[in-house]
């Protein structure tokens, strides 16, 4: 069994994802709103996320790659799924599991801004800026976190883990 130190209770997550939920729809009333989650990790996070908010909200997924089974980001992002809906003059809503290096996340938004939606914002579960390689800034976060590989609530390493209730430090 791997060496797991929690970092967030699922109790914890609940009560950080209705606070961001009730933010959201706040800023997003009267505006027709389609979060984007990025697979594979976000889904948890945006299915618990959707089903708090108070406002309609059209849901699709896009995927870029760039950590495959390592427990760093290789630095070649690459698109493996792009969003399906039109996303032109609607106000976007990218929902991540976790920002670290940021490379992903501009590169993300910087592939959504060419289909001209009304805007792009970015909201993610978890901010952990210990290897922030460029400046990027999430417009939404649930909770910051210094260092450690981090594994559950949709995280992963090497594609396992992601199904555990909570969000826990993995001891590599």
């Amino acid at each position: 069994m791997p060496d797991l130190r929690i970092i967030l209770t699922k109790e914890k997550i609940d009560h950080l994802i209705s606070e961001m939920a009730q933010k959201i729809s706040r800023d997003y009333a009267d505006r027709h709103l389609v979060m984007v989650g990025v697979l594979k990790g976000a889904f948890i996070f945006l299915g618990d996320l959707a089903r708090q908010l108070t406002i309609p909200a059209e849901i699709d997924f896009i995927q870029f790659s760039s950590y495959g089974n390592k427990d760093t980001s290789s630095g070649d992002i690459r698109l493996k799924k792009d969003v399906s809906c039109d996303i032109k003059g609607k106000d976007l809503l990218v929902v991540e599991d976790i920002i670290d290096t940021g490379l992903t996340m501009q590169k993300l938004v910087a592939h959504l801004a060419t289909f001209l939606p009304n805007s792009v914002r970015v909201c993610t579960f978890i901010d952990k800026k210990e290897r922030r390689k460029v400046e990027f800034t999430a417009d939404y976060v649930c909770h910051h976190v210094n260092s450690g590989f981090l594994v559950g609530y949709g995280l992963d390493y090497a594609e396992k883990y992601r199904n555990l209730p909570a969000l826990y430090h993995l001891n590599l």
